[in-house]
C-alpha cells in the first residue's frame, strides 16, 4: 500500500470516528431519529443546508439544538411568521444619537442569521419576501444590508423546518429556494418503543444534557476531508445519468418520468449526490464513493428537486416513487 493510500485510510478512519462520536452524543438526548441525525450532520459536513419536514412534536427543534451544542457552535432560532420582515432575519442599520443631538452614528445591528447554526422554524409560514432573505446567506455565505456585504462566520448551516399537515395560511417554498437545500429530510413519527422512551425521559426529570465533543475548527477540518475525496469517473457518470433521467424531455427518462414529472433535478442535485456519496464512503472507511453510496443519498438529495405535473399530483404519485423507478432503471 502506498503512502498516499495509507494517509487516505487514516483520514477516513478519523472522519468516521468523529462522525460517530457526534452521533452517539446526540443520541443521548434525541430518542430515535438516527437517520435524520445522520442526514443533518452530513449536510453540515458537506457545506450545505437541510430542510426538515415532519409533524409537530417529533423532535425537529431538539435535533437541531442538540447538534449545535455537541459542536460548540453558536445557535439562533428564527420563528417564521406572516409578519416577519427580512430585516428581522438579516439585521438592519440603526442611527445612534449622541448627546441628545439629532442624527448620529450609523451602526449595524446583526440579525439572527449571524450564527453558526440557524433554525428557520416553520419557514413556509413567512411571506416569500422574507423567505428570500435567506437566499444570499445560504448560497453565498454572506449578507448584504444597504450597500455593505458582510461574510458569515464559518461553519454556517441553515436548518429549516416545515409541517406537512397544516397548509392553510402558509406560503410553499418556491422551487428556486427548495433547490438551495442540499437535502430534504423527512422526520418520522416515533415507533411505540421510542415513544415510551420519550415519555419516560421527559416526565421523570432525567433528561440528558449533551456535551461538546467537537468544535468549529474540527468541523472545518472534516469539511476539507470531504472535498478531498476523489470522485471516480464511473460514479460521476452514474450521478449525471440519474439526474438526467429525472427530466421528462431526456431520452434516458423512464416512462413514469415522462408521464408524471413537470421538470427534474438541477445541477445542484448532482452536487448533492456527489457530496453525500463522499460522506457515505468515508463512513464506510473508504476514500472513494461507489454507486451504492450514491443510491443511499438519492432520496435525500433529489426528492425536493423533482417537481410533479398535474397528472402526477392527481394520481398521488410521489417524487420518491419516481426516484425509485429511476434507480431501478439505472442502478
Amino acid at each position: 500500500m502506498s503512502d498516499a493510500e495509507q494517509s487516505a485510510g487514516r483520514e477516513a478512519e478519523v472522519f468516521r470516528r468523529d462522525f460517530q462520536q457526534v452521533l452517539a452524543e446526540m443520541s443521548r438526548v434525541v430518542v430515535g431519529l438516527e437517520q435524520p441525525m445522520r442526514a443533518v450532520l452530513t449536510c453540515l459536513l458537506c457545506g450545505g443546508h437541510g430542510l426538515l419536514e415532519g409533524v409537530p412534536g417529533v423532535g425537529k427543534t431538539l435535533l437541531v439544538t442538540t447538534l449545535a451544542r455537541c459542536l460548540s457552535l453558536r445557535f439562533a432560532r428564527i420563528q417564521f411568521t406572516p409578519d416577519l420582515m427580512p430585516a428581522d432575519v438579516t439585521g438592519t442599520n440603526i442611527i445612534e444619537s449622541e448627546g441628545g443631538q439629532v442624527g448620529g452614528r450609523v451602526r449595524f445591528r446583526p440579525g439572527p442569521i449571524f450564527a453558526n447554526v440557524v433554525l428557520a422554524d416553520e419557514i413556509n409560514r413567512a411571506t416569500p419576501k422574507t423567505q428570500s432573505a435567506l437566499l444570499e446567506a445560504m448560497q453565498e455565505q454572506q449578507v448584504t444590508v444597504g450597500e455593505k456585504t458582510r461574510p458569515l462566520e464559518q461553519p454556517f448551516l441553515v436548518l429549516a423546518t416545515q409541517n406537512p399537515l397544516e397548509m392553510e395560511g402558509t406560503y410553499p417554498l418556491p422551487e428556486a429556494q427548495l433547490d438551495r437545500f442540499l437535502f430534504k429530510i423527512v422526520v418520522p413519527y416515533p415507533r411505540r418503543e421510542e415513544l415510551a422512551r420519550i415519555v419516560e425521559r421527559t416526565t421523570t426529570g432525567r433528561e440528558a444534557e449533551p456535551s461538546a465533543v467537537l468544535d468549529g475548527a474540527a468541523v472545518e477540518r472534516l469539511r476539507r476531508v470531504v472535498r478531498q475525496v476523489p470522485l471516480p469517473a464511473a460514479v460521476l457518470d452514474f450521478i449525471t445519468a440519474l439526474v438526467a433521467a429525472t427530466h421528462p424531455d431526456s431520452p434516458e427518462a423512464p416512462a413514469p418520468v415522462r408521464q408524471y414529472v413537470r421538470y427534474g433535478a438541477s445541477p445542484r442535485g448532482a452536487q448533492a449526490l456527489a457530496l453525500g456519496a463522499k460522506v457515505q464512503a468515508l463512513l464506510d472507511g473508504r476514500f472513494a464513493p461507489s454507486r451504492r453510496d450514491v443510491l443511499q443519498v438519492l432520496p435525500l438529495a433529489l426528492r425536493h428537486r423533482v417537481v410533479l405535473n398535474y397528472e402526477g399530483q392527481a394520481e398521488a404519485v410521489t417524487s420518491e416513487d419516481i426516484l425509485e423507478r429511476v434507480a431501478r432503471e439505472l442502478g
